[in-house]
């Protein structure tokens, strides 16, 4: 899959980044930075040196090199990290010269990857780099950080010492099953499995799902037929997302758009006007879609348009909203002077039991009031529900789907070994066990477990080159 021999080299920062970034790995890493990079370069294990990288006979430019020696180094190998400022013309110039050099272009996470191979950083830990990198919001890098920070990685471990204390126990007495020596008892053995079986089990119902953090958090607009949904979420997104008009029910389909808040961001849906009374077919389908959107929505957005002077099909609507959060907004306040704003603000509190948030799409009042409590809710959300990421789930742990796999499989195996040893099935026992272990074992793939080539090109092919 990886061939270690080569030294690599690839653009490690994000594309449009005032300062690029160009790391190399590999054991020619020396000796090229030697050839191109002008000024000395400092002994030791980890220094940075200020000098220029010489692009072609007759282009210099000013650069930074920072150099670390293996194995102190993310890959264990020789890494250098060029940082310098220019267009891209001249990135793809020192990219080609570097390749000429003989160097070849890093492949997806191949610098992870070799970070792992080389025995820096274990399977879980390399997934959890690609997860850090791309998370989208606070709670998706939190779940990534407890997989980088090696939680897992310390459980699968007492859980794989625990099988393998019982697994030697029980192989020690098949070896010596002539002699009138026991190394341990039936009763013990049992109380052994039931306590690694409750370690798993207690691993799996304890941890964070990662995927469930995976997708962004949904929060549903709803309200009535030309209450101002669509205007409010072009001006929550900035763009023009959704079709605004004077029409009734221009909107018929669930629209959504990406709406970035200040701890995360969310999916917004902008859907059809509710109906109390639904008239013909594409109504009942686009009410349909609707209720389903708000349904699987995070946090609703209620809005009710303000400069109405009836509010019963809207208080209609409220009661079909089955969401655990909304947020009421008054709408098109912008309509109403202020002498009678504050009035009709109360109306709605006494016929709602709730205080509406004023907001105007056309003059952007109050949608940065909105914005926040959008984003307010969301992490109440995430508080409350079964994935926290409070202080009192500082001792889980974080399992994407290929773990949660892992660690079933590996009760399963205990199950059965359980089985097997209280119907006399001493050699199957320890059959199973050793199916346990390794099932255990490739979370983490420690060396003395082959890994298959299938499973890291799986896990690899996801990252972006450079990391």
């Amino acid at each position: 899959m990886y061939d270690l021999n080569d030294t690599i080299a690839a653009v490690a920062s994000a594309p449009g980044s005032m300062r690029t970034i160009i790391r190399i790995s590999g054991d020619g890493t020396i000796e090229i930075c030697e050839a191109i990079f002008c000024g000395p370069l400092r002994k030791g294990q980890s220094r940075i040196s200020a000098g220029g990288i010489a692009v072609d006979e007759e282009l210099g430019i000013d650069a930074e090199l920072y150099l670390f020696r293996a194995p102190h180094s993310y890959t264990g190998e020789d890494v250098a990290e060029i940082h310098f400022c220019t267009n891209s013309s001249v990135v793809e110039a020192m990219m080609a010269k570097l390749l000429e050099r003989g160097l070849r272009m890093a492949g997806p996470g191949e610098f992870t990857a070799r970070a792992y191979l080389n025995g820096k950083i274990d399977l879980s830990q390399a997934e959890a780099v690609n997860e850090v990198i791309v998370s989208s919001n606070t709670y998706q890098l939190a779940a990534a950080e407890k997989l980088l920070c090696g939680r897992l990685s310390q459980s699968a471990e007492e859980i794989r010492s625990a099988i393998m204390d019982c697994l030697s126990l029980i192989e020690a007495g098949l070896d010596f099953s002539e002699e009138d020596i026991e190394f341990t008892t039936a009763r013990q053995t049992i109380e052994r499995l039931d306590r690694i079986k409750k370690q798993l089990e207690e691993l799996l119902a304890g941890s964070i799902g990662y995927e469930s953090v995976i997708d962004l958090p949904a929060v549903g607009i709803a309200g009535a037929t030309n209450a101002g949904k669509s205007s409010l979420v072009n001006t929550l997104l900035g763009a023009e997302r959704s079709i605004v008009s004077h029409e009734r029910k221009t909107t018929r389909d669930v629209l959504t758009g990406v709406l970035e808040l200040q701890h995360c961001k969310c999916v917004l849906f902008d859907c059809a006007g509710l109906l109390s009374q639904p008239q013909g077919i594409l109504d009942e389908l686009a009410q349909a879609a609707a209720i389903e959107a708000l349904r699987n929505s995070s946090v609703v957005v209620l809005c009710v348009d303000l400069s109405k002077d009836n509010w019963a099909e809207d208080v209609a609507i409220r009661e079909w909203i089955d969401a655990g959060v909304v947020i009421p907004v008054a709408t098109k306040s912008d309509l109403l002077g202020e002498n009678v704003l504050t009035g009709w603000l109360g109306e709605l509190k006494n016929i709602f039991a709730v205080e509406f948030l004023p907001v105007s799409a056309t003059t952007g009042s109050g949608m940065q009031l909105l914005r926040e409590a959008i984003d307010r809710e969301l992490t109440r959300t995430v508080h409350r529900g079964p994935l926290p990421f409070s202080e009192a789930s500082a001792g889980h742990v974080a399992l994407t789907a290929r773990h949660r796999r892992a660690v079933t499989e590996a009760i399963d195996n205990i199950d059965q070994a359980l089985d097997e040893f209280e119907a006399d099935g001493t050699e199957v026992t320890a059959m199973m066990l050793r199916a346990a272990y390794h099932a255990i074992s490739t979370i983490e793939q420690p060396q003395c477990i082959e890994v298959d080539e299938q499973i890291l090109e799986q896990i690899f092919s996801s990252f972006c080159i450079g990391k």
